[in-house]
């Protein structure tokens, strides 16, 4: 009788956790639905605003008129062409509000950069990312291309024998043509222009040098993520430190670094260099300089950029 007690006690207890389990799992559910509800709610009510206000700009003013009588339409119809500026407007809203930038643009700006491989005198390989800015030119962290730092007592000196970019499924040969005077990493003049004498189909990124990373801005990173190819992360601008990089809120994993930093118009406005040691989401940013593209044809004196989407 003690057993059979036992017995029904344990099923009665397996059987109201399984009980509570179910209803924990139903409720976790229904309010992951209502919150994905509210933010689809949030976000139409965003663009009936947006297009509210913007049709409330576009209303003719009441202006002075003679008393002849003749009536002057309430509304003046639209045409095709005005519909189609509005939505425009309305979408360009919507992304400067929400931090977003068009899906086209950055596939587009993705087919600017490439894998980047180095290889040292002591056989050892190190990746990251380059970003080209066309004839051949692309620009990356001199720390990936060159070997910075003292030698350790009674070793040889370390030394960069090789680089390669990965372009269509080949390695090409790229030499360094021009670099800052950083002598460790992270650091304002950790930055390098590489070059390959083969012709390569990749659309050039726009230069913006003028960007003056105000803080929580939203910003987009290109690099070569753990060297799994080239991926997308977002972010926000923090501060400025006192040697002129920047701190942001976006992933800082190997081989991001000479990457590339863009603006809401998909310009170039940066290059990933480092991260906070031990915190991945806490990375460093240098921003594009003048200086940096003074061998780049094209690039020395060419203003800063921007695209009106």
């Amino acid at each position: 009788m003690t057993v059979r007690r036992s017995l029904l006690y344990v099923g009665l207890t397996v059987s109201l956790a399984s009980l509570a389990f179910s209803l924990g799992s139903w409720a976790a559910q229904r309010s992951m639905a209502q919150q994905i509800a509210d933010n689809d709610a949030r976000l139409a009510a965003l663009q009936l605003d947006v297009a509210r206000s913007i049709l409330r700009a576009r209303q003719p003013q009441l202006l002075p008129s003679a008393t002849d009588g003749q009536r002057q339409p309430d509304v003046v119809p639209a045409d095709g062409s005005v519909q189609s500026a509005l939505v425009d407007e309305i979408k360009r809203q919507l992304q400067t509000e929400m931090g977003l930038l068009p899906v086209r643009l950055l596939r587009e700006r993705r087919e600017s950069f490439v894998e980047l491989n180095a290889y040292d005198n002591f056989g050892k390989t190190s990746y990251g990312t380059a970003g080209y800015l066309g004839n051949g030119y692309f620009i990356t962290v001199k720390h990936g291309v060159i070997a910075l730092g003292e030698a350790s007592e009674g070793r040889d000196v370390r030394q960069i024998t090789s680089i390669k970019i990965r372009y269509k499924g080949r390695n090409l040969t790229a030499r360094v043509v021009d670099s800052g005077n950083a002598n460790v990493e992270v650091h304002p003049g950790d930055w390098a222009i590489i070059r390959v004498r083969e012709a390569v189909d990749l659309p050039p990124l726009r230069v913006d040098t003028s960007y003056p990373y105000e803080f929580a801005e939203p910003i987009f990173r290109l690099g070569n993520d753990y060297s799994k190819g080239i991926i997308l992360s977002t972010g926000y601008v923090g501060q400025q430190t006192a040697n002129g990089l920047v701190t942001c809120l976006t992933d800082g994993h190997p081989g991001v670094s000479g990457g590339g930093v863009l603006n809401q118009h998909g310009d170039l406005v940066g290059i990933p260099i480092g991260r906070m040691q031990g915190d991945y989401r806490f990375s460093f940013i240098l921003p594009v300089r003048e200086e940096m593209f003074r061998k780049v044809p094209g690039h020395a004196t060419q203003a800063p950029v921007t695209a009106t989407h």
